[in-house]
Formats: C-alpha cells, structure tokens, sequence
C-alpha cells in the first residue's frame, strides 16, 4: 500500500461525506482509507458504510481526546507507506494524489504538506476567511504557503500534511496540545534531521470555520499555542510571528490616540474657549486613523480582485480584523501568564489540552 489517508472525524457527518465523495475522485487508486471516529455524538457510520465499495476503507471509534490521538490511532491502525493526514472539513482535487506522487518521484523527502484555497461550494464568509489565512497581507507570509515569497520556513499544517509512516511512527505522532499541536509535530520533524518540503501542486479545499466568532476562537487559541511552541522549541519563534501581536497593539494606540485627539479638542473648546484649528485637528484625527483605512482598502481591494466579489472583499477586512487580533490577543494572553507569571503551560491553559 502506498498511502493511507488518515482523517480524524469529530461531530461531522456532512463534511465527511463531502470528503470522502471527492476521494473517489482520485486518479491514483493506491490508498486507504482510515476514519477515526473521536468519541462523536453524531457518528458518521453511515457515511463511511456508503462508501465500501469505492474505497479500500477501515472505519475505528475511540474515546473523545482530541485531533492528535485521533490522528495518532489511526496511523497505528494503517498500512501504507506514506500517511497523509486530512481534516475533515477539506475536499480534496482530483489530482490531490497524483501531485503527491509526482513530487514524491522527482525529489523524495521525509514528510511534506500543502496549501489550501476556497471552494465555489463555500459561503461568502468562509471564502473570506480563507483568503485572510492565505493572503500576504495577513498571514500568508508567516505561514510559508508558497516556495518564493514566504516570510518564514515552511511547516506542514494537520489540514494537509504528509509523511513516511516510519518516521511519524518513530516521532510519536501528535502530543496532546489541543492547539499547535500540528506545528510542535512539525518542529520536531525537522528538529530529527528529516527533509520537509512544501508541494505546492498538492493543494486542498479547506472550509476552516464558518462564523467569524468561531474563527476568531480559532486564531486566539493559535496565538496561545505560538508562545507554548517557544517554550517547547526555544528558538523558533520568528520577528514575524510577532507580527500579528504588533498589529493589535498598533490598531489599539491608533484608537486611542484618535479619542484623546477628539476629547482633547473638546475640552480646549469647552473650557478653554480654544480650540485646535479645524484643518489642524482633522489632520491630525486623520493621522491616527488613516494607517487602518489604508490597509482595509489594501486588503478590499486585493481580495475582490482574488475573488471577483467586492461583497467578500468587505468581509474579508473584517475576516483580516478577526484573524490578526484575535490571533495578537491570545499571544498576548499567553506571553503575560506563561512568560511574565511563570506559569506552566497545563496549569496556564488547561482547556487547551486533552486529558
């Protein structure tokens, strides 16, 4: 067996079927199949049992613990030679496999990964959010989604991430972290001396989260799982992770700054009787406030461009708002308790691991 394709499942029967129908699609037959059901309370048995006949498919249930063991069980339980880890809110191209393989021919390595994009099929807000998780202008860079251009190495995400069975199974898999997890797996692959490439042809359909409220959970958990990454990995934190965190504080003086200019020309009007010249004091209201209007039109821009739709290039502003500040107010978080209060990173965050 040359691939097994492991997909941890958890409450998601709709998406799983979604995921596992484009797998038929593949042009390289060479795979299984593992599903592993995460203690569901709405299993997708069913689903799975629809699809028997097309695929080579072995279904396992375990109790609730999260993405990591989910994932961790189901390599155990497999057979092929490479693993690919999906999530189950991806759809997978035709020429998902065939590009792996590809890739795999010309230039081997010991674990890969690829990048996402936005389905037809997904609503406005989620092509939104997926183009805030993609773009250069919020995290793209930091991500390392392509070859050229990336501010930082590339690390293979859980979404989409691949390598010798071997070698996961020699590494342990996934740790508990309930965030990050996928990241500390992928530091300590290259932190073995293992090879780990971007195929940038094997590319999913990821739906990531379909509220802004759940994705900004989403980022806010992922900006506490960067400070627990550096305290896992001293070292590999980068000036650019720090960026979102930067971004929050620089929108949060910009207001600030903007207020005390509007209070302070009203107090030296009421009570003084003079007030700043009007071309002056909107000069200067503008100065504070001009920074976030430019980089709202940069990104209105770009992603109706990307998209063909100004209505998500709205969204997607608020999407870049929610991505870079929800990520910034969880680093924060996590650098006042973990490197400020000294606490561990169990007793800091006990919900953002599993028992």
């Amino acid at each position: 067996m040359r691939y097994s394709i492991v997909i941890p499942v958890y409450n998601r029967p709709d998406e799983a079927d979604e995921l596992l129908d484009s797998l038929t699609k593949q042009t390289v037959k060479d795979f299984e199949v593992v599903v592993v059901e995460d203690g569901s309370t709405i299993p997708c048995k069913d689903v799975v049992e629809k699809y028997t006949d097309v695929l080579n498919i072995n279904y396992l249930t375990k109790k609730n613990g999260g993405p990591g063991p989910a994932r961790n069980y189901g390599v155990e339980n497999s057979k092929g030679e490479y693993v690919l880890i999906l999530d189950s809110d991806c759809i997978i191209p035709e020429g998902y496999i065939a590009a792996i393989e590809q890739e795999l021919s010309t230039n081997p390595c010991d674990a890969f990964g690829g990048p996402d994009a936005a389905h037809e099929s997904f609503t406005n807000v989620q092509k939104a959010i997926s183009y805030s998780m993609t773009s250069f202008f919020t995290t793209g860079g930091i991500r390392g989604g392509k070859k050229k251009g990336a501010l930082d190495k590339f690390y293979p995400r859980s979404f989409n991430m691949g390598m010798r069975r071997s070698v996961y199974l020699k590494l342990h898999g996934f740790s508990k972290m309930r965030f990050g997890e996928d990241i500390d797996f992928s530091y300590r692959i290259v932190e073995g001396g293992y090879s780990c490439r971007l195929f940038p042809e094997a590319w999913v359909y990821h739906k990531r989260r379909t509220d802004f409220s759940k994705f900004f959970k989403q980022v806010f958990n992922s900006g506490i799982a960067r400070i627990n990454l550096e305290k896992r990995h001293p070292g590999t934190m980068k000036l650019v992770h720090m960026l979102p965190m930067v971004f929050t504080l620089g929108v949060i003086l910009l207001f600030l700054g903007a207020v005390a200019l509007r209070q302070y020309d009203y107090w030296t009007n009421t009570v003084t009787g003079v007030a700043l010249p009007n071309g002056h004091f909107i000069a200067a209201y503008s100065l504070c406030l001009w920074p976030i209007v430019l980089y709202s039109l940069l990104i209105l821009i770009d992603s109706t461009i990307k998209n063909r739709n100004l209505f998500i290039g709205f969204l997607s502003v608020e999407a870049a708002f929610v991505q870079l500040m929800g990520y910034g107010f969880g680093f924060l978080k996590a650098w006042w308790l973990r490197c400020v209060q000294g606490k561990d990173e169990f007793t800091a965050f006990e919900k953002n691991f599993y028992d």
